[in-house]
C-alpha cells in the first residue's frame, strides 16, 4: 500500500503542476501569442479572438479531464473506486474529451485552406488523431471498470 500512496502522491502533484501550467497558458501565453500573431499576418488578424477562444476552451476540456482523474484518484486511496460513483467522473471525462474533439475538429476544418505552410493543418490532424485514440482508450477502461465493478458486487453478494 505504501509504494500505491507514492505513486498517488506523484501523480496528484504532476497533475497539479499540468492543471497549473494549462492556466497560466490560458490567461497569460495564448492571449499573447495570438496578439503577435495578428501583429504579424494583419491578414488573419480577424481570427485572433476565434482561435483565442477555441484554444482556452480546449485546455479548458483538459483541465476538466485532470480534475475528474484527481477525483478518481482520491477513489482509489479509499478504495472506492469500483462503484457507481466513479462512472459519473469517467463518463465527465469522456464528455470533455468528446468536446476538446469536437472544437478541434472545427478548427480543422475551418483552418485547413487558410495557410499555404501546412505546419497548423499537420498539428491539429495529430491533435484529432491522438483525441480519438484517448477517447477510445477511455471506453474500453469504462467497460473494464464496469466488469470488475459487477465481480465485485457479485462478490460482495456470495460473501
Amino acid at each position: 500500500m505504501q509504494t500505491t500512496h507514492g505513486l498517488l502522491a506523484a501523480l496528484r502533484f504532476l497533475l497539479g503542476l499540468a492543471f497549473t501550467a494549462l492556466a497560466v497558458a490560458q490567461v497569460v501565453v495564448l492571449p499573447a501569442v495570438f496578439g503577435r500573431w495578428s501583429e504579424e499576418s494583419p491578414d488573419l488578424a480577424h481570427l485572433r479572438w476565434p482561435m483565442l477562444t477555441v484554444s482556452v476552451l480546449v485546455l479548458l476540456c483538459v483541465q476538466v479531464v485532470i480534475v475528474c482523474t484527481w477525483r478518481l484518484l482520491t477513489m482509489v486511496q479509499e478504495g472506492s473506486i469500483f462503484s457507481e460513483d466513479s462512472f459519473t467522473w469517467v463518463n465527465a471525462i469522456l464528455a470533455a474529451i468528446a468536446a476538446g474533439w469536437v472544437l478541434l475538429l472545427a478548427t480543422f476544418v475551418s483552418v485547413v485552406d487558410l495557410w499555404g505552410r501546412p505546419g497548423l493543418q499537420v498539428a491539429l490532424l495529430l491533435m484529432l488523431v491522438g483525441g480519438a485514440v484517448l477517447g477510445l482508450l477511455i471506453v474500453v477502461m469504462r467497460a473494464l471498470l464496469r466488469q470488475a465493478t459487477t465481480l465485485r458486487a457479485d462478490l460482495e453478494a456470495v460473501i
